[in-house]
């Protein structure tokens, strides 16, 4: 079992940045990728990165590409998403994720460990 608490949403300017955060607890090294979606309310539930564990590859939704980085920190067990050059329709609740196995990494459902979520808001 995996445990994920994400952390550092908040309220920001467009073309500001925010660092989100993600602590994990229990199996993480049994999950084959980790990553990071977000909901906007009356939307689904959307892929927008995630990193393979054992070598660090990393994957990104277009229209986040070259404005957040995923990344790492074995030590601390945390999970981090840099978000940069913010806008509006990033608006939405950041959730962290942990799966074992490979597949179509921008299916919510098969995504097997969730946090509770994180707001972010990004005003105009």
């Amino acid at each position: 079992q995996v445990q994920l608490v994400e952390s550092g949403g908040g309220l920001v300017q467009a073309g500001g940045s925010l660092r989100l955060s993600c602590a994990t607890s229990g199996r993480t090294f049994s999950s084959a990728f980790m990553g990071w979606f977000r909901q906007a309310p009356g939307k689904e539930r959307e892929f927008v990165a995630a990193i393979r564990w054992r070598d660090f590859t990393t994957y990104y939704t277009e229209p986040v590409k070259g404005r957040f980085t995923i990344s790492r920190d074995n030590a601390n067990k945390t999970l981090y998403l840099q978000m940069n050059n913010l806008k509006p329709e990033d608006t939405a609740v950041y959730f962290c994720a942990a799966r074992l196995t490979g597949g179509n990494l921008a299916t919510a459902g098969q995504w097997g460990n969730w946090g509770q979520g994180t707001q972010v808001t990004v005003s105009s």
